[in-house]
């Protein structure tokens, strides 16, 4: 299932993709497109350049949800309709998620899905983006990647326990889903799926990240500002949900103290800290403010890759 917008040939290019190598893998494989209030003419981009020649006309389907709903609440209308059964096999145990640019190296769809029917306890998992990272959540601080030892020398694999998913390729298990639900749809985008491994994990199932199943999202258009929004202040959020208060109130002073050394030191910010936008996400965050972030004109639009479209 991908999440599309304003991307048509993007998302035609990767459907196909997703499609050649559950081919090639003897992997029985359908698509349903969430679009998330694209501008007609790309969506109909899309519509055109989609392959034709599949054997089963209802192996590709586009959603229209007639506006913008964000990552999480636009993965959770085809994880909807999958679960419901109005989508791909009703029996079907595996669901796999991506924004419309996921660029799967060739085999990373088929390691991915083995690794992870493999183990009957794993509830989610992710391909590696390639940082050499495991992703974890740090109690007082949020999501955050750990170090990991490269693949030894002729190991082209490995299941690395983790506490979330990447949302740039992940896999859902159907009972999973149904014993813990889908993403919380108040994050609109970025930190849905830390909080989704946190529930899966609390409920007793295993996430892991297929180290060497590689994926990369190289495409964004959204404004840096933005990103920084939705990062600061899901993260409060996420911290207040699983840890409480006093987690969420140390990592204020967290993003108070960066944004005083970013003013005295502008050359190590990050590169989507905007002080406008992080003020704006800690405010909104203590008010309970979440969902869509405001359009408020922080900065110009630039290219970040590794971020979705918004």
């Amino acid at each position: 299932m991908l999440v599309h917008r304003n991307r048509g040939a993007t998302c035609a290019v990767t459907v196909r993709r997703f499609l050649d190598q559950a081919e090639a893998g003897g992997l029985h494989l359908t698509v349903t497109v969430v679009d998330n209030g694209s501008d007609p003419r790309e969506l109909e981009a899309l519509r055109r350049a989609l392959p034709t020649n599949t054997p089963d006309p209802d192996r590709i389907r586009v959603v229209d949800t007639g506006g913008n709903l964000g990552f999480g609440p636009g993965a959770n209308v085809g994880l909807r309709r999958w679960l419901d059964g109005a989508d791909g096999d009703p029996a079907g145990e595996v669901c796999m998620v991506a924004p419309h640019d996921a660029r799967p190296a060739e085999g990373t769809l088929m390691a991915l899905f083995r690794e992870f029917l493999a183990r009957p306890d794993a509830g989610l998992a992710s391909a590696d983006v390639g940082d050499g990272e495991v992703p974890r959540i740090q109690p007082w601080l949020g999501p955050i990647g750990e170090s990991t030892a490269p693949l030894d020398q002729g190991e082209a694999i490995r299941w690395e326990a983790c506490d979330y998913p990447h949302g740039t390729l992940m896999t859902a298990r159907r009972a999973c889903l149904e014993a813990v639900g889908i993403f919380d749809e108040r994050y609109f985008a970025y930190c849905e799926e830390a909080d989704l491994g946190l529930r899966s994990r609390a409920a007793g199932w295993e996430v892991g990240l297929v180290r060497g199943a590689l994926v990369q999202n190289p495409e964004s258009n959204t404004e840096a500002a933005v990103i920084d929004y939705l990062m600061v202040r899901n993260t409060l959020l996420l911290l207040r949900t699983h840890f409480g208060l006093a987690n969420m109130a140390f990592r204020i002073g967290v993003v108070g103290a960066e944004h005083l050394v970013g003013w005295w030191r502008p050359e190590v910010r990050g590169s989507y800290h905007t002080g406008q936008a992080r003020l704006r996400a800690v405010a909104d965050a203590l008010t309970g403010r979440y969902g869509a972030p405001p359009r408020t004109g922080w900065g110009r639009r630039r290219q970040v890759s590794g971020s979705i479209d918004l």
